[in-house]
């Protein structure tokens, strides 16, 4: 056994300790940079880096803390121009498959038994071919649906709805429903049905999951586009129709998450589609004019019946070039171990440990909102369903989006601009060899 891989398989050993409770002076005199997402929902957690370096006696200096799409930017100009001095970096399953010689492989510097603990299809979501490039974060991501519950338990609201619409007024189930609805409670400025991302993958993720609930595919098995179906086109029918009809605010189109949660948050927008992370913000009497006006249920479904369900999770990961590989290795393993995933889960989030998964349904006995957001996204979780698994889904994102926005902002019809979304993904992926 060569004397790189006892060093590996020592360190391992070592290291699980240290990922349950560091120990004291592991790491004494390291430096490690580092580049992490920023956001309200993912704060908390920083907090803890505080508290592992006091126990190992290394420091963390993080040099850039930004969205994911620009964390992305940024990665990629630091592969091509060779800067690549930082050590950890904030990842996501949607975005890893494109960086396969960023980050290293973790097994090395993990037991078997600490690796047990995740949950198993988030672990194998983590891995590049049988590389385990990221640890997952309490951060699983799947969609529901959270509403304002007065819009719906005012009286003039149901006698105007069943007026309309000859229908009991209740959260929708649909998303023809929920289009409907958002149209119905919209008075403009003041009060908006809904919102969506606009921009970036953001925007075409959610495109991607309404193709999927309306029955078609965004692409065929070779990776070719199929997006410019019927399908298709009802799902961007849906962002068109919303916009057209005011029942979003007008800048939707240039929103990213914080965008949406901070909207839903200021108690003017009735519907919102969001991730688990925003639970306990939206219903926090120092973070929410929503507070106590809450309601979380299941996300709709399409036309074929199938609910959306495009979902990933947050890691953190730990670059090739990396020169105490060991040190950054800790680092990730104490940011994603129990009581990190505990600390995260508490707002809202949906853990990546079993054992953590056993925690939050216990911890949400006797708390009805809680209980609710669990419940809701338990049932949200079980209509999960991946980014498309290529190296090249973020870049083509990059050529759908300002297609689907040019539909939405009326430049082009939705006929145009599907089709040429798709030319210039199919040009794209043939350039790449991917057929």
């Amino acid at each position: 056994m060569g004397n790189h891989r006892l060093k590996s398989l020592l360190c391992a050993t070592a290291l699980v300790a240290v990922a349950g409770n560091a120990a004291a002076g592991e790491f004494d005199g390291v430096t490690l940079q580092a580049k992490l997402i920023g956001g309200q929902q993912y704060e908390a957690l920083y907090a803890r880096i505080g508290e592992w370096e006091e126990k190992t006696g290394a420091k963390v200096d993080v040099i850039s803390k930004k969205n994911h799409f620009e964390l992305d930017k940024e990665f990629k100009s630091d592969l091509a121009a060779g800067t690549l001095g930082w050590c950890v970096g904030s990842n996501h399953s949607s975005f890893a498959s494109q960086y396969p010689s960023l980050y290293t492989d973790l097994t090395p510097y993990l037991t078997s038994d600490f690796i047990g603990e995740y949950v198993p299809s988030n672990i194998a979501a983590s891995k590049i071919g049988d590389a385990l490039v990221m640890l997952p974060r309490a951060q699983f991501d799947v969609s529901a649906l959270y509403y304002l519950k007065s819009v719906y338990e005012d009286e003039d609201n149901k006698a105007a709805y069943k007026a309309k619409t000859g229908r009991d007024l209740a959260p929708p189930d649909t998303w023809d429903e929920y289009k409907e609805q958002a149209i119905f409670f919209t008075d403009a400025p003041n009060f908006y049905g809904t919102q969506y991302a606009g921009k970036d993958e953001a925007i075409v993720g959610r495109f991607y999951e309404l193709v999927i609930a309306e029955g078609g595919q965004l692409f065929n098995d070779d990776w070719s586009p199929a997006f410019n179906s019927d399908a298709g086109k009802r799902a961007l029918k849906w962002f068109v129709d919303l916009y057209e009809a005011g029942a979003v605010p007008p800048g939707t189109t240039s929103y990213l998450w914080d965008d949406l949660g901070q909207g839903f948050a200021s108690g003017t927008i009735a519907l919102n589609l969001d991730w688990p992370g925003w639970a306990g913000f939206f219903n926090g009497e120092d973070s929410s004019k929503a507070a106590g006006d809450v309601g979380v249920k299941v996300q709709p479904a399409g036309t074929a019946g199938v609910r959306t369900g495009w979902s990933g999770h947050h890691g953190f990961s730990v670059t090739e070039s990396c020169d105490n590989k060991e040190a950054a290795a800790s680092l990730v393993a104490w940011l994603t171990n129990e009581d990190s995933q505990k600390l995260e889960s508490s707002a809202g989030p949906l853990p990546t440990r079993t054992a953590v998964w056993d925690h939050v349904v216990s911890s949400a006995e006797g708390d009805a909102y809680r209980t609710e957001v669990l419940k809701a996204f338990q049932a949200a979780a079980s209509h999960a369903f991946p980014a498309p698994q290529t190296p090249y889904w973020i870049e083509a994102t990059n050529l759908i989006y300002p297609e689907l926005q040019a539909a939405i902002l009326g430049d082009k019809s939705i006929d145009d601009a599907l089709s040429d979304a798709s030319e210039a993904v199919d040009e794209m992926m043939q350039e790449n060899g991917v057929y």
